[in-house]
């Protein structure tokens, strides 16, 4: 997507009508009402309003759908759309997100197959809920360990699925989870019946004469039979639009702290944009729809505020709900790791300490006061002297 402010009119060139792709992987996959659309929304607002037609246009936002925006042309400030239309822009918010990594990138071939999904937008989680649909009760392989293939998995199971996940990481959520977090979860998901093969990858498919996959092949040699495969492996900032035209940094395109690029009437926000994380000391480009909301806030706040508007200070924030599990976490995953709470199936969680100050805090199965105790104190990022005494007093310690 690219939004377009151009003299006081906005403008949101789309191919579909904008949503937002979280509930994709979770509420929108599950068999019970209301999961699909239009009972299930998948875009709100401020205060749970949903963000239909009639709302952009009693906001004075012109959507324009089923258009695409070929070519950029920054310094003279004009977009040219595949139907050969030029638009001239005042200024220019760059929302094109990122795009699922193929298995074609790995050398792997198979992503056209019939019964191989990726999930990144609406139709390929329909694609997805037709195939559970019509392989109930059969096998499916989940390449990849992280968000995608954690909660894909779960949903899996809950639609009558065998499920196999399979990542190259010794644990899941490696990026994020600890062992001991991640030690949990995993033996929470094969007691639903999820099994996982790690420390390998996937090498090829056995595709029968119908184009359909009936095996999964591994590069240590075995072999999973499978009548659905999900692959969720990562994704890649679209940024080809502006190659060459402004300066990217760390896959995204690099920002300040009012979400300004290179060239002061471009902006770019949410999984494109790489910018500066107070808590990590650095620029950083995070993947996450609230740091698409708040950064496309802020954006918006400094176009109409100008030099008066105030630095983007963004606490990063991971969560998610999978079975009867949910989870928050704020921060920064670095230094030391002091866990907490009750890993036998209660409210547990970490924190994390760096040069004796609390950068990063995780609880799952935590109440709304709990959750906004961990994010209050991880702004604050109090001192932490005796990494003994924070372990004792556990989620105490933000409360």
């Amino acid at each position: 997507m690219v939004d377009i402010i151009k003299n006081s009119i906005g403008a949101c060139i789309n191919l579909c009508r904008p949503y937002e792709r979280p509930a994709l992987s979770k509420g929108f996959l599950l068999p019970e009402a209301p999961a699909r659309l239009p009972s299930f929304h998948t875009c709100v607002g401020a205060n749970e309003e949903r963000l239909t037609p009639k709302w952009y246009k009693e906001h004075g936002i012109e959507l324009v759908l089923g258009s695409r925006v070929k070519s950029v042309d920054v310094r003279r400030k004009t977009l040219l759309t595949g139907s050969g239309e030029t638009i001239s822009y005042k200024v220019l918010i760059i929302a094109t997100g990122a795009r699922a990594l193929k298995l074609e990138e790995f050398g792997v071939k198979g992503s056209d197959s019939e019964n191989v999904c990726y999930l990144r937008d609406l139709a390929d989680a329909n694609r997805l809920v037709n195939l559970m649909e019509s392989c109930s009760g059969g096998n499916a392989i989940v390449i990849g360990g992280g968000y995608i293939g954690m909660e894909c998995a779960a949903s899996l199971v809950i639609n009558r699925m065998s499920v196999t996940m399979v990542f190259p990481e010794e644990h899941c959520m490696a990026r994020l989870f600890t062992p001991k977090i991640a030690s949990f979860y995993e033996e929470f998901y094969k007691s639903k019946g999820v099994k996982f093969v790690k420390g390998t990858i996937l090498s090829s498919f056995d595709i029968d004469s119908n184009g359909k996959v009936t095996a999964v092949n591994l590069r240590d040699g075995s072999s999973l039979p499978a009548d659905t495969v999900v692959v969720g492996i990562g994704i890649r900032p679209n940024t080809s639009l502006f190659e060459g035209q402004l300066t990217l940094e760390k896959g995204g395109i690099k920002v300040n702290g009012k979400m300004q690029s290179s060239n002061s009437s471009v902006y770019a926000v949410g999984d494109v944009a790489t910018f500066p994380v107070k808590v990590f000391g650095e620029s950083r480009r995070l993947e996450h729809v609230d740091s698409a909301r708040k950064s496309a806030r802020h954006a918006v706040g400094a176009i109409m505020e100008g030099n008066q508007a105030g630095e983007f200070d963004y606490l990063p924030f991971f969560y998610s709900r999978v079975f009867t599990l949910s989870w928050q976490f704020y921060g920064d995953n670095a230094g030391d790791v002091v866990h907490f709470g009750d890993f036998s199936g209660g409210t547990f969680g970490a924190y994390w300490v760096r040069n004796g100050h609390l950068v990063g805090s995780f609880l799952e199965g935590g109440t709304k006061e709990e959750y906004e105790a961990i994010a209050k104190a991880t702004r604050l990022k109090p001192a932490v002297e005796d990494l003994a005494e924070l372990e004792r007093q556990g989620l105490g310690f933000a409360v």
